[in-house]
């Protein structure tokens, strides 16, 4: 074959004649997106940095002329994978090409119906109707973190046609259930492979369910932002409306009181982290109600478990509860890969296909954006958010790309009191919060002492 291959093991049988064989070499040829490393992380935590460094070769590996979601088996481009890889492009290398292009690619891989393919290019065709909403999010990423505001008014008609296509699916009591095509959530135990169906990774859907209809939700809640920015208060508006609807509609048939836990289905026969989760990111529940769901999803193992995919979810709804304190003890899966010899992690626990997936690589990304709390706040990077989780840490020092720069920020945290430095942009400000205080920021320097 022409195309690259991966491998971790090379086996040699070699059978000499009369002469003897001297072996002068054996060497091999690394091939990738020539991403380069532009931020560091360091902590008082060393272990931290291991983690760091697999994941970092990990997202590497899954890069070439497009995303891969893994380099041994398919190498293909998906959408679920590539919105985790290119947040981790974006913060560890600066570089938002492969982002560019993959995006652009999903746009065109549109079919009649409207959704984009689950992934692209490929000559055989796969439709993963959450997928195609996951795009959504990632032009919303993009928004969010580059200053290009025509890429993405190019994309607001694959928005609309995606969002037409979800607008027929929701049944009489207003949830998005059964529908047409492969509705992947998360590689659970409880949501196996189907050799017949050949699908897996599907949760009850019966009667309607809470994880695709809230998932909808996120969607249409980035889309309406997109459109707001775009100056489109007819979109913005229309969206923002089905979302309360969904909403209302997931809290009215989904919402367990007894268990102070939202359902997977009206029938309440299944009950999932993945569920409570988006019940959260969508603001289905806030203030103190989604601190003590976030509570119950950590400790409550009778829960349809997150693995690695989605537990990016489960660390983006810790941090927007103000828990994000607990994250660095979730890492114990990204440990226990380690321990296993892994140098690059894997797409799901044991038994698993791949050993280098990259949605797997999600700490890269989560070291900086919810340890280090460092997000935009507004469109195209251009006011920052810093709100630092350190959990056990005593220290850390990190830097990342900014579309104006560099971000610096080195911090020491001793019995609740915080000091350190921020260094922004010169034309870049923001917020500091830490606990109950705030510190605006400034281009330049930033001394803490909170």
């Amino acid at each position: 074959t022409l195309w690259i291959r991966s491998y971790r093991y090379l086996e040699l049988d070699i059978r000499t004649g009369a002469e003897p064989l001297v072996l002068e070499d054996l060497s091999f040829r690394f091939s990738a997106y020539p991403f380069r490393q532009a931020a560091t992380f360091f902590s008082s935590d060393p272990s931290l940095q291991d983690i760091w460094d697999v994941g970092w070769r990990t997202a590497r590996l899954c890069a070439g002329e497009t995303y891969f979601d893994c380099p041994y088996y398919e190498q293909l481009q998906y959408v679920g994978d590539t919105r985790i890889q290119a947040l981790i492009s974006l913060y560890v290398a600066g570089d938002d090409r492969l982002m560019r292009k993959a995006i652009r690619l999903f746009d065109q891989s549109r079919f009649h119906e409207g959704l984009t393919r689950s992934r692209y290019p490929s000559y055989d065709p796969q439709v993963i109707p959450p997928y195609s909403l996951f795009w959504i999010n990632m032009v919303h990423d993009f928004l969010m973190h580059r200053p290009d505001l025509g890429f993405v008014r190019d994309r607001r008609m694959g928005i609309i046609t995606v969002l037409d296509w979800y607008e027929q699916q929701t049944n009489p009591r207003g949830l998005v259930g059964e529908t047409p095509y492969w509705n992947f959530v998360d590689w659970t135990d409880e949501w196996p492979w189907s050799p017949e169906l050949r699908s897996g990774g599907v949760p009850d859907l019966a009667g309607g369910s809470s994880i695709l209809s809230l998932q909808l939700v996120y969607a249409l809640q980035d889309a309406a932002h997109v459109f707001e920015v775009l100056g489109e208060p007819f979109y913005r508006d229309q969206y923002l409306r089905w979302a309360e609807r969904l909403r209302q509609s997931v809290l009215d048939h989904c919402w367990d009181a007894d268990r102070g836990l939202f359902a997977d289905t009206p029938a309440m026969q299944s009950y999932s982290q993945h569920a409570n989760i988006w019940a959260v990111l969508t603001d289905t529940v806030t203030g103190d109600e989604a601190v003590d769901l976030m509570n119950k999803v950590m400790v409550d193992e009778s829960l349809i478990q997150a693995t690695f995919y989605f537990k990016f979810y489960l660390f983006q709804a810790l941090y927007q509860t103000g828990l994000a304190d607990r994250y660095l003890e979730q890492l114990q899966p990204w440990r226990e890969m380690l321990e296993l010899g892994l140098s690059t992690f894997a797409e799901k626990p044991d038994p698993t296909r791949s050993d280098c997936h990259a949605w797997s690589a999600s700490p890269n990304y989560d070291f900086l954006a919810t340890v280090c709390g460092i997000r935009p706040s507004s469109p195209g990077f251009a006011t920052v958010s810093i709100e630092p989780h350190l959990g056990p840490l005593q220290e850390v020092e990190a830097s990342m790309p900014h579309p104006a720069g560099e971000i610096r920020v080195r911090y020491k945290s001793i019995g609740g009191h915080l000091e350190g430095e921020v260094l922004l942009p010169e034309d870049v400000s923001g917020i500091l919060k830490w606990r109950n205080a705030e510190l605006p920021l400034h281009g330049g320097s930033n001394i803490l002492d909170l």
